[in-house]
């Protein structure tokens, strides 16, 4: 492919009714207008010479030969290096995805040295260069709606404050966050961001967001954009850093196992785009905590919704998972009316069977496994004690999950956030409380700014149309 006639790239909704976009559409449109989400009428694959030569680029470089074949003519090169040139230059560790050795033939793949201190920030950070770019070239305003279980929100934050073209405005489980979390979104003092605390859990907030995109006439009244893991550019972006750990450990001469600790299957589908594009992924392993619907989804065949109940990783405390319409999408043939028809289930009755052929499809692709409580404190205790590694609770549901897991290939599991944003749950692990750093060091002495909102849809409308800045 030339830089001068780039190959044409369009996306398609899971669900099969909504117009076919490129890649700024896809991106700037976030939720499909069929209720669907976005993914590549085909992915582009990579040759083994072309991921051969991968291997010890810088980041950066990495990132523009994986992400450059998706974006069509939407940016050119100039525009997308300059992109992820920016967006990666606020790390604070050289190889932005370091990997550090845990056992033998088992590494963790630290994603948390961005500005935010979790994984998001690799991806977030480069929608909002990306959402700039297209917005200034354009002259358009949008309003991002974004819900979180506590790691998305802050790096939308970060990403996008004082940003004139665009405002922000992000939902969060009044109570269920952390409150390193809670104040990472609460105490920017930009006047585009927003932080709405919802009474509910993660499941109450990401519904919210979906109902607003489904009432066209207020999404088009406001310009709504979104910027959850719904966001195809989202899950394109974290497809990156599975290359980057891979060729470090040698790909595509051998193949390479990944554990991801996933609420909302956005990390483990972006694996699964990296295994498609010719990457050679031994296993995808989803490791869930107590709220375990994607591995009993596996286990069973049956996806049945449940109470969320609070844990130690909360950004995992999640019942109806996005990403994992699009896992359906594939596994059903690309139907998007027999996923249509699932969704259509799931909120009707709460749950779904899954056919036997998709199922079979998914199982092929995808092991899942299980971590409760007290097997993620033991893991945060047993690993520290033997490697010297402070992991997050969520990294140690991905570390113990892992762990059982039988693989001949390099085993790397992803850790999503820096131990500094779940004190309370390390600390009661391993008697050490781990510290923020240094350019965090006053966040609990900066003045808070919040909304509590109920579970409703009028007044979230009524205060985005307020608030955003016409």
């Amino acid at each position: 492919m030339t830089a001068h006639m780039p190959a044409p790239m369009t996306y398609v909704s899971t669900r099969g009714r909504a117009p076919v976009l490129d890649f700024e559409a896809t991106m700037l449109t976030g939720l499909a207008r069929d209720g669907g989400l976005y993914v590549p009428a085909t992915v582009p694959v990579m040759s083994a010479a072309e991921i051969a030569a991968l291997a010890g680029l810088p980041y950066e470089d990495i990132a523009f030969r994986v992400i450059r074949p998706f974006i069509g003519d939407a940016f050119d090169d100039a525009t997308l290096r300059e992109s992820i040139t920016r967006a990666y230059a606020g790390f604070e560790h050289p190889a932005r995805a370091p990997l550090k050795q845990l056992g033998a033939n088992h590494f963790l793949l630290e994603l948390f040295h961005g500005p935010t201190l979790a994984f998001k920030d690799f991806a977030m950070q480069l929608i909002g260069q990306l959402f700039q770019a297209a917005l200034a070239r354009s002259g358009q305003r949008v309003t991002i709606v974004g819900a979180t279980s506590g790691d998305t929100g802050s790096a939308a934050i970060e990403a996008f404050a004082g940003l004139d073209a665009v405002d922000v405005f992000i939902l969060y489980p009044h109570g269920r966050v952390s409150e390193v979390q809670r104040r990472q979104m609460t105490t920017p003092t930009a006047a585009n961001v927003h932080a709405l605390a919802v009474d509910g859990d993660f499941d109450t907030c990401q519904a919210l967001v979906k109902d607003m995109f489904n009432d066209h006439a207020f999404r088009d009244e406001v310009s709504l954009a979104g910027v959850n893991s719904i966001n195809w550019a989202r899950v394109l972006a974290q497809v990156v850093y599975y290359f980057a750990a891979a060729t470090a450990l040698g790909a595509p001469h051998r193949a390479v196992a990944f554990t991801v600790p996933t609420g909302n299957f956005g990390d483990i589908f972006a694996g699964h785009i990296a295994r498609a594009m010719g990457l050679p992924v031994d296993r995808l392993v989803i490791a869930t905590n107590h709220n375990d619907i994607l591995h009993r989804a596996m286990q069973s065949g049956r996806y049945d919704t449940d109470t969320v109940r609070p844990s130690i990783s909360p950004s995992m405390d999640i019942q109806v998972s996005s990403n994992f319409e699009r896992a359906l999408f594939d596994a059903y043939g690309r139907d998007g009316a027999a996923v249509a028809q699932l969704m259509d289930e799931l909120r009707a009755a709460k749950g779904f069977a899954i056919s036997q052929g998709a199922l079979e499809f998914l199982r092929e692709r995808y092991a899942s496994g299980r971590a409760s409580e007290d097997e993620t404190a033991a893991t945060i205790a047993r690993t520290h004690r033997a490697t010297g590694e402070l992991l997050c609770p969520h990294s140690a549901v991905g570390v113990h999950v892992a762990e059982a897991m039988p693989t001949d290939a390099p085993m790397v599991t992803l850790a999503t956030a820096h131990p500094a944003k779940f004190p309370d749950a390390v600390e009661a692990a391993t008697g050490l409380r781990p510290a923020l750093p240094a350019r965090m060091a006053d966040l609990f002495d900066r003045p808070e700014r919040v909304t509590r909102l109920p579970d409703d849809l009028a007044p979230l409308q009524a205060l985005i149309r307020e608030r955003r800045r016409a």
